[in-house]
């Protein structure tokens, strides 16, 4: 058994997960999986550099992760930064932060090794299904970026687009500095555009139509299924393997395009860092569904932070060995 931390630093959110690794049975085993809502890619679609206030509340949930990595005593720890880090002007900045308060460097990783490890983490649990038809199609809504990966038991093809839940908001919904609440039609209008334009580009290395079963990862995903579900509160548990049919998902989503930023605040399951950028998260999913012709999406919980974990605990595995 071996102890890991995986950290997956995004362009809307950070997220830690310190888990068991057993080589015999392939599992992990969570001990502490948790995120913050930092907005690191804040303004870098429009300035190109990470806003110094980001880069701050990046650096405070860095201090806190590596006080819990400590009080479980990992062994190993792979940082991981994704859309936001990769664009910025001044991602130097943000390296160096990342490695005087953890003792590693943050890995910025291409869209390709990002769709790799979401892949990993989503299917592991799945592949032994029978209920479910593969290819599986994964597809990781971001921040800054969607990663699409069609794979059986591996990766067959994978695309990363630079579309994602606070890039388009900010791209299409911000007006005078603010978020349009709820947005015009010509808005929405434009947005879908944009991302059935990113759609073009993924069709042109991966075959998402050759795939079986859809599943979606991350936070617009996961609380889309929360809506759904209806829950009380966030409930990890219930949403991880969810299935929503693609009539709900077009429901739901025309209802955030509608809402107010006070009607969505009020949804029990609405985490406070998604409610400005969820309808634009919503509106990547669907025009997705309908891209594809599915007819539900399978939400997992398990998504890139898994695959980088058990990147973490193979490289673990093999020096044992």
């Amino acid at each position: 058994m071996t102890r890991v931390a995986a950290i997956d630093c995004g362009t809307n959110s950070i997220r830690l997960l310190v888990a068991d690794a057993d080589p015999a049975t392939g599992e992990l085993t969570d001990l502490d999986r948790r995120m913050t809502i930092v907005r690191l890619g804040q303004g870098v679609d429009r300035t190109g550099r990470l806003a110094p206030e980001a880069l701050e509340r990046t650096f405070a949930a860095c201090r806190e992760y590596a006080e819990i990595i400590k009080e479980h005593g990992a062994e190993r720890l792979r940082f991981v930064a994704t859309s936001a880090s990769r664009d910025a002007e001044n991602r130097d900045e943000f390296v160096r932060g990342v490695l005087d308060i953890l003792g590693v460097e943050p890995e910025v990783i291409t869209g390709d090794q990002e769709a790799e490890f979401s892949f990993t983490g989503a299917t592991k649990e799945l592949t032994g299904r029978a209920d479910l038809r593969r290819p599986f199609l994964v597809v990781d809504i971001g921040g800054g970026s969607t990663e699409f990966v069609v794979g059986d038991d591996h990766v067959r093809a994978a695309r990363s687009v630079d579309v994602g839940c606070v890039r388009m908001t900010e791209r299409h919904l911000v007006h005078d500095g603010a978020v349009t609440d709820p947005p015009a039609e010509r808005q929405i209008a434009a947005m879908r555009a944009d991302i059935e334009a990113a759609l073009d580009r993924a069709e042109e290395t991966v075959p998402l139509r050759e795939a079986h079963t859809l599943v979606g990862l991350a936070g617009s995903v996961t609380t889309v299924s929360a809506i759904a579900l209806d829950l009380p509160a966030y409930d990890s548990a219930a949403i991880h393997h969810s299935r929503v049919s693609l009539g709900r998902v077009r429901e739901i989503t025309e209802w955030l395009l509608r809402s107010t930023h006070a009607e969505r605040a009020a949804v029990p399951s609405m985490h406070s860092g998604r409610v400005d950028v969820i309808g634009a998260g919503a509106l990547v999913l669907l025009a997705i569904m309908e891209r594809i012709g599915a007819e539900e999406v399978v939400v997992s919980e398990h998504d890139i932070l898994d695959g980088i974990a058990w990147s973490v605990a193979q490289v673990s595995f093999a020096t044992d060995e």
